[in-house]
């Protein structure tokens, strides 16, 4: 494989015990879930599945899981780059590669901090490269630590390493993507947007795919919208975005625990513990996760999606 597919790429989230361990069966439901939905490739031991609240040997097995379901069906992704030295990076590397994954994700905001330099992170990346064979490699600009945007003329020399397949952009901004895009046209190198109301836009204008949290909540309205784009019935396909759009800033709310909590109202039998410390969910806030709920089902029925769960 040169290039991984378009189309819906799920963050994952990661399904706990009531014991707060990792529930490898409830990884395989919500994994099915997603391929049900029509997802192309899975991004594996991302932020949405609580990465930095994972050991190492927790982010190994979590991603094993994850790439033995999948294996045959569509290829996965996993984050390995967790350390403030090169060498620890390139040896994780190696170990979360040798798994199966089909490219490992660098978080930009790791490698460097906020005052240093797009030099720094170039000359950070390079060390990677030299010590990680021929791994291929993707790029995510996690928000956690910070967010740190990767530039159009960045973009552009990653493509040209040749050794960069995934980019999950999170810049939000129709306008700022599409530069980006056209310095990696041709490439291997693709672009998956994680923000919903610039995803249509950023579709139009050659990104490879879509890689939203919503779709932790209802993973079958982003595979019907990739339907629609893939179709170009561009009225069905403006009056889901502009749905989906207004939905997405109520998903932000208490995440990742909210799409636990949402599945769990849907009939996925998964627990809805989290590691990440989260706020009390008050009357008004499940209101609003209820009104959410039926919007959802509202949607399915005005669309005519069968739901997956």
């Amino acid at each position: 494989m040169k290039k991984l597919p378009g189309g819906l790429w799920p963050v994952m989230i990661t399904p706990f015990t009531v014991n707060n361990e990792i529930d490898h069966d409830g990884v395989r439901k919500v994994t099915d879930m997603y391929l049900a939905s029509g997802a192309n490739g899975m991004f594996a031991n991302c932020l949405s599945s609580e990465m930095y609240q994972l050991t190492k040997d927790e982010r190994l097995a979590l991603t094993k899981t994850v790439v033995d379901h999948c294996k045959g069906k569509v290829p996965v992704v996993a984050t390995g780059s967790f350390y403030n030295n090169s060498k620890d990076n390139a040896d994780f590397i190696k170990e979360i590669y040798d798994i199966g994954v089909d490219a490992v994700i660098l978080i930009s905001s790791i490698l460097v901090t906020p005052e240093e330099s797009d030099d720094i992170l170039k000359r950070r990346i390079e060390e990677i490269l030299q010590q990680t064979g021929e791994i291929p490699l993707g790029l995510y600009e996690c928000p956690v630590p910070y967010k740190r945007v990767i530039n159009p003329d960045m973009m552009e020399w990653l493509a040209n390493t040749g050794r960069f397949w995934y980019h999950k952009d999170t810049t939000c901004d129709a306008g700022a993507i599409k530069p980006k895009i056209d310095k990696i046209a041709g490439s291997n190198f693709q672009l998956y947007n994680a923000d919903t109301p610039s995803a249509l836009q950023s579709l139009k204008d050659g990104a490879m795919g879509i890689s939203p949290i919503s779709g932790n909540f209802y993973p079958e309205l982003y595979g019907h919208y990739l339907k629609l784009f893939a179709a170009k019935d561009w009225e069905n396909l403006e009056r889901l975005h502009a749905k989906l759009s207004v939905m997405d800033k109520v998903t932000h709310e208490f995440y990742p625990w909210s799409p636990k909590v949402f599945l769990e109202m849907r009939g996925l039998d998964i627990c809805t513990n989290t590691r990440i410390p989260m706020g009390t969910m008050i009357e008004k806030d499940r209101n609003i996760l209820n009104a959410l709920y039926q919007m959802f089902l509202q949607i399915m029925d005005e669309f005519n999606i069968k739901p997956v769960i």
